[in-house]
């Protein structure tokens, strides 16, 4: 049978700030604008996790998407939902919360709880306009 894929869509809010503290004040300013703000900003983030697989025989199923659902709300929902990325979570307390770095973080935490069979891919829009892919 042929591989197919499977999505989950999920949302989270949070806030971050773009920060590069080996640089002064002006050149995070410059680099980062608005998002270097010191009093940080938020997002509604939108997250699709995409699983790739070939289905199962006995069940039908490349995944549960309850099984998805679930790993997705504790792995990802409960770390960062509501929070303040820099200074509420240790993922971001050393790496500045890109959306770049962010995807790759929630690709590390879910990766390292399906079955390495799986192909796993995550887009998270920052925006309506602005979204990374990763793996790309």
């Amino acid at each position: 049978m042929n591989k197919i894929a499977i999505y989950r869509k999920e949302h989270f809010n949070a806030a971050h700030r773009l920060n590069n503290d080996a640089w002064n004040d002006e050149k995070n300013a410059a680099v980062f604008g608005k998002c270097n703000n010191k009093n940080f900003h938020g997002h509604n983030y939108e997250l699709i996790v995409k699983v790739v697989g070939i289905p199962n025989q006995d069940t039908g199923y490349v995944l549960d998407m309850k099984i998805l659902s679930d790993l997705i709300k504790e792995e990802v929902l409960d770390r960062f939902d509501h929070k303040n990325l820099n200074l509420d979570t240790k993922e971001f307390k050393h790496l500045n919360p890109t959306a770049e770095h962010i995807a790759v973080v929630i690709y590390d935490l879910l990766r390292a709880k399906l079955d390495k069979d799986l192909e796993l891919q995550i887009r998270l829009y920052e925006t309506e306009r602005n979204y990374v892919e990763y793996p790309a």
